[in-house]
């Protein structure tokens, strides 16, 4: 059941992107993987779910049929596995997405009320590319995504602020006379590299890139290794394993700053266990 359930969010996720590529970065499976799973639910349906030609992937007429049997499937499957339990012996499983360093500096604090609280659900915890964590959540991977904000939430999803963090420009300690001159070191995706995007175009610029990693811990470890100066969350770099090597560089002003924020699906906070957490955080919906 629960492969069955996979198959599911990998199709959902690339009717969304219409990308093989993206989809299998961003669901942590690889190409070849992504392809069998497809070809796999086409011969199953007897019908082709995408059309893969020069100007790129596209949903067939029977693939948008199957995207609402999928959306509708997922959501029946969640309500069934949490039909009114005991609110106060609640089990199950509650799938959270948080980047390593939210794990480290936010989740202790911010899952350990629920966890005295409800100790049989057990807790799957996953981590990776922050810019992935909204579209891993919507797509239904997870249950709840510890992420960074965006201005425009997309309308299913829900969430509340548990920390604000600034962003900072940062290079190697060694580097002589640091300054802004470049090349950087930017995120690939993101509201990170939104941020940095809008403030370069502010002051009229356009930066030489250097590299263009996913994750803000491995943007870090470049920039410790000279690859450039780079932009971070001040989150990010106070729990970093290598600020030892690092300084900060002045911006005036700094890129605006963002909130973190506890996201979840909206119809979700139907289900008990994230109603249980949602209600245990506290703060204001965004």
């Amino acid at each position: 059941m629960r492969e069955d359930h996979r198959e599911l969010r990998l199709f959902l996720h690339l009717a969304q992107t219409l990308n093989f590529g993206r989809t299998s970065l961003d669901c942590h499976v690889s190409p070849a993987t992504l392809t069998r799973t497809v070809q796999r639910l086409e011969a199953d349906l007897g019908h082709r779910l995408f059309d893969r030609g020069p100007r790129g992937v596209s949903l067939t007429a029977e693939g948008h049929r199957f995207r609402e049997y999928a959306v509708r499937a997922l959501e029946l499957w969640r309500a069934y596995r949490e039909e009114h339990p005991d609110p106060a012996e609640l089990t199950g499983r509650l799938a959270v997405f948080a980047t390593v360093t939210a794990c480290q500096a936010l989740l202790p604090d911010l899952l350990a009320a629920f966890r005295t609280a409800h100790p049989q659900v057990r807790l799957d915890l996953r981590t990776g590319d922050a810019a992935a964590a909204l579209a891993r959540l919507d797509e239904g991977e997870v249950d709840v995504a510890v992420a960074g904000v965006p201005a425009r939430l997309p309308e299913p999803l829900v969430s509340r602020t548990v920390a604000v963090t600034g962003l900072v420009f940062v290079t190697a300690r060694d580097r002589p006379d640091p300054q802004l001159d470049g090349p950087f070191v930017l995120p690939h995706r993101g509201l990170v590299r939104d941020a940095a995007d809008r403030w370069f175009r502010a002051r009229g610029r356009r930066p030489e890139v250097s590299c263009e990693p996913d994750g803000h811990e491995g943007l870090l470890a470049l920039v410790a290794l000279g690859c450039g100066t780079g932009v971070v969350p001040r989150l990010v770099l106070e729990h970093s394993a290598v600020r030892d090597r690092l300084t900060e560089v002045p911006a005036d002003p700094r890129p605006d700053p963002f909130p973190i924020g506890l996201c979840v699906r909206r119809a979700d906070l139907r289900r008990p266990a994230v109603a249980a957490l949602w209600s245990l955080t506290g703060g204001a919906v965004a």
